[in-house]
């Protein structure tokens, strides 16, 4: 009997996690009975739902703004771009602080209320007649329109900012959170996990294609307040979905405040600037594995990119953390600093991102909206197809493309990160070649039949659009979520939420990108007497102009990438270049960390 308890205890022993994860008591957790795709299942239930409200919003705020608080072209697109910014920035906080120190989990659910309340009041801003400023009477102009108040106006944008607050603590750690419910250590769920951001965008593009295409009709057809009060409705559903699910989650410990330990890195470098790094790197100041092992962090060997910030590392009898930082310390700080240049390449793309879903569902405005004698498709509903195409080439390239190409290369990704995001690149600038066509036999139409008014509908069908919305959507495919993978990939272990934010901080840079060039293009093109390329009337704008340039933008900026992916260096896996390390796991905390950290080696080599 005593033998069997022992075999029975040993095999638990063996099927606890090896990555470090732990329930929310901070309990190492059994790998078959957490995590994995039942867990993941609660968290894309979420973020399905969540999809659905946030671009409930996004995708028709534009028109919001324009028919019913009477703004212009300029600043009712400039005002979608800043709000959208705002929504992709502040994940840096929302990941600072599920990082740092409440951890994912409790991050995401007090910001997920937060987002909730937001809605609410939308909600409400969009229901109420006297939260809203009264219709335009028949025949008048635009610009005659009654104006929101300032408190109309102050209301609704209230909602829309704390709406912002609520994503900047879900954003970093939904997507992060669910990629940690997958053992690195184990082969299938790692296997798995190369697939889960293909999956991931899949599954949330779901709710996208809903809200693309019912809720704007509903908005457009029915009422806003309706319109708005579906998705508010199904994000209370998704965050009780998200609560049941919790006693499957596998969580990352808080590792302290990454920001404040990449701060210290530089610092230290910066001021031993002229000391000399030892030939020998063993010299150099490290922490003990124990030292690790009780903190829950992994040590990390020393690399030969960024040599400067080794400088942090050198002994001069100084102990202050500002003075003297550990290896693991700055190779942390290295490999998040090294993704940087990647960020700054992505942040173009994402402004064409913001450009597509203002300004080309404005040109739909002015295009033939019928389909049939008794319906009128709503302009916003095209970018249901940049969903329609992307989950197309997800399932294309997840089932077909990547087993086909991984027989040449022998990368189970099939093909780099890197490159998939340069093939996204090259689309972005095929995007705008396009755009800038069809904007120019629109305009050429127009002059034709002489329909140069605001309100004139020009004779051709909204469906000329349709190839650069369908374009979008198969670069989404490479871009956004190679952008996700190396983010994710390349930051370490206590620092993913904050690199999952890079992703996000691209799209929000991007949002303030686009809000910047279009206020400066149109306000530039009008000086000296000429009419200006962006004006509230699309049929005497020159759009195809902006197009243009924009096109030649993106080639600027993929040249740029070109260069920076030729110097990137990827961090190689111990467990791809030495299959044969063997790990083993014990349910003591302390243990359980150290056996972790002892075959944890991140070293870096080239990518190209």
């Amino acid at each position: 009997m005593k033998v069997v308890e022992e075999k029975g205890s040993a095999t638990e022993q063996e099927d606890y996690t090896q990555d470090g994860t732990v329930d929310l008591k901070g309990r190492p957790v059994l790998r078959s009975k957490t995590g994995r795709w039942k867990a993941c299942s609660f968290i894309v239930g979420y973020e399905v739902f969540e999809r659905m409200a946030y671009y409930g919003i996004a995708s028709n705020l534009v028109v919001y703004l324009t028919k019913k608080l009477h703004q212009g072209t300029v600043k009712s697109a400039n005002n979608v771009s800043n709000w959208s910014g705002a929504v992709w920035m502040l994940p840096v906080a929302g990941a600072f602080i599920g990082d740092a120190y409440l951890g994912r989990y409790w991050t995401f659910v007090i910001a997920s209320f937060i987002y909730l309340s937001g809605m609410c009041l939308l909600t409400l801003a969009v229901s109420l007649q006297a939260l809203r400023p009264p219709p335009c009477a028949q025949g008048v102009l635009d610009k005659n329109c009654p104006k929101a108040s300032p408190l109309q106006e102050g209301i609704f944008f209230l909602a829309l900012y704390i709406i912002a607050v609520g994503t900047g603590g879900t954003k970093a750690n939904i997507s992060t959170m669910g990629a940690d419910q997958f053992d690195d250590f184990e082969p299938k769920e790692r296997h798995h996990k190369l697939s889960f951001f293909n999956w991931w965008f899949f599954s949330i593009f779901l709710g996208t294609l809903f809200s693309n295409t019912f809720l704007i009709y509903i908005q457009d057809n029915v009422g806003w307040a309706v319109g708005y009060g579906l998705p508010t409705a199904g994000l209370a559903i998704s965050v009780f979905m998200f609560l049941v699910g919790t006693p499957y989650y596998r969580h990352k410990l808080p590792s302290g405040s990454p920001l404040t330990r990449m701060a210290q890195v530089f610092v230290a470098a910066g001021r031993k600037w002229n000391a000399q790094v030892p030939d020998n790197t063993k010299e150099l100041h490290e922490l003990s594995m124990e030292e690790y092992a009780s903190s829950g962090r992994n040590r990390i060997d020393h690399t030969s990119s960024l040599s400067f910030l080794d400088k942090a590392a050198i002994k001069t009898g100084k102990t202050s953390p500002w003075m003297l930082c550990p290896v693991t310390q700055v190779e942390e700080t290295k490999q998040m600093t090294k993704m940087l240049p990647i960020l700054i390449t992505t942040i173009l793309p994402s402004t064409l991102l913001v450009t597509g879903g203002t300004l080309f569902v404005k040109q739909g405005t002015t295009l033939d909206l019928s389909i049939g004698p008794h319906f009128d498709i709503p302009p916003a509903c095209l970018t249901a197809f940049v969903t329609i195409f992307m989950l197309i080439s997800i399932v294309i390239y997840d089932r077909a493309f990547v087993p086909l190409i991984r027989r040449y290369t022998n990368n189970p990704r099939g093909i780099t990160m890197l490159q998939r995001l340069g093939i996204g690149l090259v689309v972005h600038i095929i995007i705008m070649v396009t755009a800038c066509f069809v904007e120019r036999r629109r305009l050429r139409v127009a002059r034709e039949n002489n329909l140069l008014g605001q309100h004139d509908t020009i004779p051709l069908t909204i469906f000329i659009l349709l190839p650069q919305f369908a374009l979008a959507g198969i670069a989404d495919n490479f871009v956004e979520i190679a952008k996700m993978e190396i983010f994710y990939d390349q930051a370490p272990e206590g620092m993913k939420s904050l690199g999952t934010s890079y992703f996000t901080t691209s799209l929000g840079l991007g949002s303030f990108l686009s809000t910047f060039l279009l206020s400066t293009v149109a306000d530039i093109t009008k000086r000296n007497g000429h009419k200006g390329w962006v004006l509230d009337n699309l049929n005497i704008s020159r759009l195809d102009y902006y197009y243009a340039f924009m096109a030649v933008l993106s080639l600027l900026n993929f040249l740029c990438f070109l260069v920076v992916a030729k110097m990137f260096v990827y961090n190689v896996d111990v467990r791809h270049s030495n299959p044969g390390l063997e790990m083993s796991t014990v349910p003591a905390a302390s243990s359980h960390s150290q056996d972790h950290n002892a075959k944890m080696i991140s070293q870096i080599t080239p990518q190209l």
